[in-house]
C-alpha cells in the first residue's frame, strides 16, 4: 500500500483536502494528514477543522511514496514558509518521487525549487511564480515529470482520481471512476 502526506495548514482548501483525503482511502491509499505544528486538527479557509495524524516533524520522505498539498491562499502560504515542509518537497523530488499541488499549492512548489515547466493552478496564481510553463486553462490537471497539478475545488475529484492511477494503477482509477460517478474525469 503507498502512503501520502497531506500537510494542513490553517486556511487550507476544505473541498480539495476532504476529496484528496477520501478518495485516497477509497483506493487503499493510506493517508497520513500531517499538521505543521503539532495540532490535533487545523481550520480551513472556510472554517471547517480537520483532525490529523502527526505532526509533519514525525514524518520523513523515505516512508513515503508521495505529497500532496491542498490550495487555499492562507494554507498554502504557510507550507510555502514551513522549512519542513520545503525541506520535505526538495527530498520527494530528489528522489523523483510524484509530488502533487492543487489550486495555489503550486505556489509551495515554487518556493521550494520543485515546480516544472509545464503545470497549473487557480487563474491568478501564476503570477506569483517563477516557474515559467503555466498551462492555463487547458486542462484540469496537469503532469509534468514528477509533478502534477491541478486548478482548483472544482477539478478536485479528477486530481484525486489521477493521484490513485499514478499510486495504485489503472484498474482501481477506473473501478473509483465508475463508482464516483466521475465521467469527466479521463486519465492522463
Amino acid at each position: 500500500m503507498s502512503t501520502v502526506l497531506i500537510p494542513l495548514a490553517t486556511g487550507f482548501e476544505e473541498i480539495e483536502a476532504v476529496t484528496i483525503i477520501d478518495v485516497l482511502r477509497r483506493g487503499q491509499v493510506e493517508v497520513i494528514i500531517g499538521s505543521l505544528q503539532g495540532e490535533t486538527s487545523v481550520r480551513g479557509a472556510h472554517a471547517i477543522t480537520i483532525a490529523t495524524d502527526r505532526d509533519i516533524a514525525d514524518v520523513q520522505a523515505d516512508e513515503l511514496d508521495m505529497i500532496v498539498l491542498p490550495g487555499g491562499w492562507g494554507g498554502t502560504k504557510a507550507l510555502a514558509a514551513n522549512p519542513t515542509v520545503q525541506s520535505l518537497l526538495k527530498e520527494m523530488d530528489a528522489q523523483n518521487k510524484p509530488i502533487g499541488a492543487i489550486c495555489a499549492a503550486p505556489f509551495a512548489l515554487d518556493a521550494a525549487g520543485v515546480l516544472k515547466e509545464g503545470y497549473t493552478c487557480y487563474p491568478g496564481i501564476e503570477d506569483e511564480l517563477s516557474t515559467g510553463g503555466f498551462s492555463g486553462d487547458k486542462h484540469a490537471v496537469v503532469k509534468s515529470g514528477n509533478i502534477l497539478t491541478s486548478r482548483g475545488p472544482a477539478t478536485a475529484m479528477c486530481f484525486a482520481l489521477e493521484i490513485v492511477r499514478e499510486l495504485a494503477g489503472l484498474s482501481m482509477y477506473e473501478k473509483l471512476r465508475a463508482d464516483l460517478l466521475a465521467d469527466d474525469c479521463a486519465p492522463l
